[in-house]
């Protein structure tokens, strides 16, 4: 499992309309492949931002850190952690609903997996948190979400195999589910820091 991990995770950067045809074709346990991938990435941001916030802190411009105690950044972690795989699950959720309404074989675990896959540049872009810098954060999200909508455009018409002119139509459902579930997720968290914070 490790080695598809590894696959297909190079290729999506290398290559991804060839890497999407793999991931399409892949017959093994979807749901356990596309749990792993997902308990494992979403720790990246969490993890990242627990030693940041912890051990550097977090600034607007870089030049003052404010340190958080160890014990609320942990608490700050796990609820990070915990949203991200809810979003993930609402977005797969989001994604299996649309693809229902114009494809025949439509499956909740298989997009899950497009959804996990799709969002790896998002959860890389995490590691930032280990230097947490509110500017250079911001600017690292924007730069993966924009791979992420790139593999999202690429790999519907090959992931779910919907002609082009259809699949226009489902990106765009799905994008703007996604902005909707950002925009929540972020009001989320900001709420929830400063409750922790406070």
């Amino acid at each position: 499992m490790y080695s598809r991990h590894k696959r297909h995770f190079f290729g999506l950067f290398s290559t991804p309309r060839n890497e999407w045809q793999s991931i399409r074709d892949e017959k093994n346990d979807l749901v356990q492949l596309s749990l792993t991938r997902l308990i494992f990435f979403a720790a990246i941001p969490a993890v990242s931002f627990l030693i940041g916030l912890s051990y550097v802190g977090w600034s607007f411009t870089g030049a003052e850190f404010n340190i958080i105690a160890m014990n609320s950044a942990f608490l700050m972690a796990v609820v990070f952690y915990g949203l991200i795989i809810a979003a993930t699950l609402l977005m797969a959720y989001f994604t299996f609903i649309t693809e229902r309404s114009v494809a025949e074989e439509a499956s909740f675990e298989r997009c899950l997996m497009f959804v996990a896959y799709t969002a790896t540049p998002m959860f890389l872009a995490g590691l930032i948190g280990f230097i947490p810098i509110v500017w250079l954060c911001i600017l690292v999200l924007v730069v993966a979400i924009h791979y992420s909508l790139y593999l999202l455009y690429i790999g519907i018409p090959i992931y779910m195999d919907i002609p082009e002119g259809k699949s226009f139509m489902i990106v765009t459902t799905i994008i703007t589910a996604g902005l909707c579930m950002m925009l929540c997720f972020v009001i989320a968290v900001l709420i929830i820091m400063n409750m922790i914070a406070a």
